[in-house]
């Protein structure tokens, strides 16, 4: 990131959080010389950066364009290119970001898409133009996670700490490494090259690497963490610092202070992710076999798929708390009615910025609990791909307890998973198990995440289905289960579906609800969508690439 934002970002996370929950124990210097040296002297201001580095600048600041968190645009358009919702909103091109190339309706009429995905992209990524680039914002947020940091684990060893000061101190490391390591697997998933900073000292780097160097930058950070967490023995003031650094609005339902074992557990669970989402699983039109020609990615092996099923073994369990968030009255880092891509999808579609689309409606299965209480048919949005008759219930307004809540605009009626989950982690072991020949183990993974959120229906495992039916079951089951948590998109690409049928890739069977009124069922479409995005204009141009640097732009498109 280059130096003037991820400086900029820093100061408001650092004012933010002494003007909010901290700032009697924020010893503050020279106002006209605000330095972090001179700002962040103890122990009680540091843990209000290091709080306000991660939910502030990570996901809070500069996300004022639609909606107001990184959960909401960033996360949005996951669910957009991941045909999990729609939109005809022409904000930061929400409705051209998720359209694609063309689709053949049940009758044989191909609907072909004047301005693609690809070109809509090229077009609005110029420098300055941010508030219609899609390309800006998860860049942005992310660059600004890491910076912040950096600037905190260069400011612990001069920090004086309470208690066990090792063990403490370790905490606070551990927290940033975490956090490191999740900015860097968010660019290495999304950008075909991102940059690596460790610096904290706003140092411009403009080494660009290929997102595998990316991806293993954050492996690297998430092991550091797993080595520290490994090695503290003083739960404790393990216990007490942890607890300051999440905020208490985040330590409820799911969230809450976890212990070092099942932090390293959700480190576990990140580590599976980050191989699952940046390798090809292609499963197009039915076929577990199918293969892609043009991607920038590889196919995984057999070795990546046990990797996979190691750590998802080690990964998180059901008892575990996990990284959320939920929306409160004040100083929040996302409100409850526009923080989030659920939040903007909730309520009759006729007035939301998102609307849930019949792609993502069709995966349920009949008797599904969580279709019959999250959703409803009371208004009827129409559009030539992205109509629907569905709108997502306000969680107050749902009669049925025990249910897994889709969406609300309430607040603390919404929990936000920032980063892995339960059901995550048990489908990446199911998905794991069946690509390796373990059919039905496979299946009881997917029975155990339905019975979790309260879905009601029959067990699958048992029933003698084949490899392509129990890989049907878990791509519906993904889609299902793991809405509005930042991963559509990525499933879609490394199933083969959102690359150029002509390459191998579309879906197939799709359900579209025409202008109209007509219900189709068997519909074709190619999105043929870029799978990992150029950089920014606005950090190649005040950052160009030094000799030597791997490609800025995608050549694959």
């Amino acid at each position: 990131m280059h130096k003037n934002k991820s400086v900029f970002l820093l100061i408001i996370g650092i004012l933010a959080i002494a003007g909010t929950s901290c700032k009697k124990q924020l010893q503050v210097g020279n106002p006209n010389a605000p330095t972090l040296a001179t700002n962040v002297n103890n122990e009680s201001g540091l843990l209000s950066l290091a709080q306000g580095g991660v939910y502030l600048n990570g996901f809070y600041e500069g996300d004022g364009w639609l909606g107001n968190s990184y959960f909401s645009l960033p996360w949005g358009y996951q669910e957009l290119m991941g045909d999990v919702v729609g939109a005809d909103a022409s904000n930061n091109q929400v409705t051209t970001i998720g359209y694609p190339d063309y689709f053949i309706s049940d009758d044989g009429t191909k609907t072909v898409n004047p301005s693609p995905q690809v070109s809509v992209i090229r077009t609005y990524n110029v420098y300055g133009g941010d508030v219609n680039n899609p390309l800006y914002y998860q860049w942005l947020n992310m660059y600004a996670l890491n910076g912040a940091c950096n600037k905190i684990l260069a400011l612990v060893p001069g920090i004086p700490f309470a208690g066990d000061s090792t063990t403490r101190k370790n905490t606070v490391k551990a927290w940033c490494y975490w956090w490191k390591g999740y900015a860097y697997a968010s660019i290495g998933t999304m950008y075909y090259t991102g940059l690596i900073n460790d610096n904290p000292n706003d140092t411009v780097n403009n080494n660009y690497k290929i997102k595998d160097s990316i991806i293993a930058r954050s492996n690297y950070y998430f092991n550091l963490a797993s080595s520290i967490l490994a090695g503290i023995t003083d739960s404790t003031d393990f216990a007490t610092e942890l607890g300051q650094l999440i905020p208490a609005f985040c330590q409820v339902d799911h969230g809450g202070v976890l212990s070092p074992s099942m932090w390293v557990r959700n480190i576990n669970t990140m580590l599976a992710r980050n191989i699952l989402l940046n390798n090809l699983a292609p499963f197009v039109n039915g076929n577990p076999n199918a293969t892609i020609s043009k991607a920038s990615i590889s196919t995984m092996t057999t070795a990546l798929w046990n990797q996979v099923m190691t750590l998802a073994s080690s990964g998180i369990q059901a008892t575990d708390y996990v990284f959320t968030g939920e929306s409160v009255e004040n100083n929040y880092f996302f409100s409850a009615t526009g923080g989030t891509a659920a939040a903007l999808c909730t309520g009759p579609n006729s007035g939301t910025t998102f609307k849930i689309g019949m792609r993502y409606i069709q995966d349920f299965k009949p008797g599904d609990q969580r279709l019959a209480t999250d959703f409803n048919t009371q208004s009827t949005y129409n559009n030539s791909f992205y109509g629907t008759p569905y709108n997502i219930t306000d969680s107050l307004q749902q009669s049925v307890t025990g249910v897994y809540v889709i969406g609300s605009k309430q607040v603390g009626q919404y929990e936000v998973f920032i980063a892995g989950s339960y059901e995550e982690n048990e489908l990446m072991l199911a998905e794991a198990n069946i690509r390796l020949g373990n059919t039905d183990p496979g299946l009881a993974y997917v029975d155990a995440v339905r019975t979790y959120q309260g879905a009601g229906i029959a067990n699958v495992s048992g029933t003698g289905l084949t490899e392509a039916q129990a890989l049907t079951e878990l791509v519906k089951e993904r889609r299902a289960s793991l809405v509005f948590r930042g991963l559509s998109f990525y499933d879609l690409r490394r199933w083969g579906w959102t690359y150029d049928i002509a390459n191998g890739g579309g879906s197939y069977g799709n359900m579209l609800f025409a202008v109209g009124g007509a219900m189709n069922t068997n519909v074709t479409i190619d999105y043929d969508f870029m799978d990992y995005w150029d950089v920014p204009a606005d950090e190649i141009t005040l950052n160009p690439p030094s000799a030597g640097s791997a490609p800025v732009v995608n050549p694959n498109y």
